[in-house]
């Protein structure tokens, strides 16, 4: 009986020795098999389980102004997203999810629903810090947090027009975000990652391609001067009750962009109440019959073709006169006067008498070597050319009112680059917004220096006493500017009631630094004519251009007071 229990319990000792060593031999070739034979798949598999691939962003460049205050910055936010299969495994928590991200919770259950095949949606975008803290807390499986760019505009409406802005993915959308979008947005790069269960990056795995960021972008545009100009100009919009409208300073040497503002505005910072029909650059894209603003280059024509002599009089009796079927008309009879009257106190008259007695040729040449019908070559997105149409088309009567500025369509950026040529000596200066180590292109020639001076001259009368923009006078400097108060095309002719109000200057006469044109659309407040309406926002940007440029008074001889006084007593 005892030998048979020994042979049992030696049995028992071999079976499970013998059970022992299979499980032994089962665990070898399991382990042979992981970690040899499927080694290469069995890793594939994990790391498409946890290993990813991720977009690095680029930082878009900056955009600054001449002196390097940021116009558009690009700040680090965190964005939400998910695995949708691994969401839905905890469907239950998805209220709790859409309560802190601030979404519906049954469209945010659905969008997890239908989505639950991919690896990858958006939950919500640009997390302000505290919100993408509250998210992290959760620890949801299958949620995890990005790190993006955000575009930010520290000045808001005051330069949104000339910047522009981007879209959510950092993408140019209109201005100089548009036009140098490749300049600034740089390469993105892309990295493997090693993330855990929540989908949070553990640690980097390999490098794929380095990011490469955007470079910066230095405007011509002078802040302090943009903020003043965008002000004033608002202001004035809002006293006349105006549609809207623009205002152009430059410098006048460079061709240097130094303010470039329109109405109405839009702040770039608030993408979710932009209005789109605000968004565009009037300046640059909104083109308008220009009016007598256009007269100095009717005296100029006449002046350089030899038609009439600088101390020519011209006889406006009775204040009409008839071409064909047209009546041309002035405020009143002005009699016979000279070529500076005629432009101080706006004679169309006395503009059509020189159009008609210009060759056609000549006067075309004029206009178009001023850069109207042309494109100015700025950068700006939307930039029109106006129209100039070829002068063996022109009729008579076409002749007799492009004289005093109907017939042809401009901008206010096309008027301030015209005028640079009064500030030059005849040479019209190229435009810059962007500044760049050298600017290829060469000032234009419009007419001779001699013409050019004799002009410059008879507009500084237009802001004398006896002028249309008394208003523009600056005390302390010799100013010399046109207005122009035109009717605005409507069907079957010209409106009765609406007009656009302009007025371009330069100052200070004797060295002309600055041109300002100022343009103001449907003033509706009982004034309309340019020298009232437009004027005075000349006076007042320019007036502050002069003193942080440390440009030296000319006029010495005016007493300041009484001159401040003329213009309506200083500006709180």
């Amino acid at each position: 009986m005892g030998a048979l229990k020994r042979q049992v319990s030696h049995l028992r000792l071999k079976v499970v020795a013998a059970g022992l060593l299979v499980v032994v031999a089962v665990l070898v070739l399991r382990a042979l098999d992981l970690q040899v034979l499927n080694r290469d798949f069995l890793q594939g598999q994990g790391e498409a389980r946890q290993v990813r691939t991720v977009v690095e962003p680029a930082h878009r460049g900056l955009i600054t102004d001449r002196h390097g205050e940021p116009l558009a910055i690009s700040g680090p936010v965190e964005t939400a997203w998910a695995h949708p299969g691994e969401l839905w495994a905890d469907a239950e928590r998805l209220p709790e999810l859409a309560r802190v991200l601030g979404l519906d919770p049954a469209a945010l259950r659905n969008r997890v629903e239908s989505r639950a095949d991919r690896e990858f949606i958006y939950l919500r975008r640009h997390l302000p810090p505290e919100q993408a803290h509250q998210v992290a807390a959760l620890q949801l499986p299958g949620v995890a947090l990005m790190r993006e760019f955000r575009r930010y505009y520290p000045h808001g409406e005051t330069v949104a027009h000339i910047v522009g802005f981007t879209n959510i993915d950092e993408e140019g959308q209109e201005g100089m975000e548009l036009a140098f979008d490749g300049w600034l947005s740089g390469q993105p790069g892309a990295k493997r990652v090693l993330r855990d269960r929540h989908g949070r990056s553990i640690r980097d795995v390999a490098s794929i391609r380095p990011a490469r960021d955007g470079k910066d972008l230095r405007l011509t545009i002078d802040q302090r001067l943009q903020y003043l100009a965008y002000r004033e100009l608002k202001a004035a919009v809002q006293a006349h009750n105006a549609r809207g409208g623009s205002a152009v300073l430059v410098d006048a040497r460079s061709g240097d962009i130094l303010a470039l503002v329109n109405q109405p505005g839009f702040n770039p910072n608030n993408r979710s109440q932009m209005d789109l029909s605000q968004t565009r650059n009037r300046a640059a894209t909104d083109s308008f019959e220009p009016g007598s603003v256009i007269k100095p280059f009717t005296v100029a024509a006449a002046l350089e073709t030899g038609t009439v002599s600088p101390d020519v009089v011209l006889d406006t009796t009775p204040g009409t006169m008839r071409v064909g079927r047209h009546t041309v008309r002035d405020i009143r009879n002005f009699g016979r006067i000279d070529l500076a009257t005629l432009i101080s106190r706006s004679s169309n008259v006395g503009s059509t008498r020189l159009a008609l007695e210009t060759p056609p040729g000549d006067f075309w040449r004029m206009l178009h070597q001023a850069g109207f019908g042309q494109s100015l070559g700025t950068g700006l997105p939307g930039e029109v050319t106006g129209l100039l149409r070829d002068y063996p088309t022109w009729r008579r009567v076409e002749v007799a009112t492009l004289g005093y500025g109907y017939g042809l369509s401009v901008t206010p950026m096309h008027l301030v680059a015209a005028y640079t040529a009064f500030a030059n000596d005849g040479d019209r200066v190229p435009l810059r917004l962007v500044e760049t180590a050298g600017d290829l292109r060469q000032p234009e020639r419009v007419m001779r220096a001699d013409t050019a001076r004799a002009v410059l001259a008879m507009m500084e009368r237009v802001t004398g006493s006896e002028g249309t923009a008394r208003q523009a006078a600056i005390p302390g400097y010799r100013v010399a500017g046109k207005t122009g108060t035109s009717r605005k095309a409507v069907a079957g002719g010209y409106s009765a009631d609406t007009y656009v109000s302009a007025f371009v200057g330069l100052a200070p006469v004797s060295d002309p630094r600055f041109v300002m044109a100022v343009v103001v659309d449907e003033p509706d407040a009982g004034v309309y004519y340019g020298g009232a309406v437009a004027a005075p926002v000349f006076a007042r940007v320019v007036e502050a251009a002069l003193r942080l440029f440390h440009v030296a008074p000319d006029n010495l001889s005016e007493p300041p007071l009484r001159m401040a006084l003329e213009r309506g007593g200083p500006r709180s």
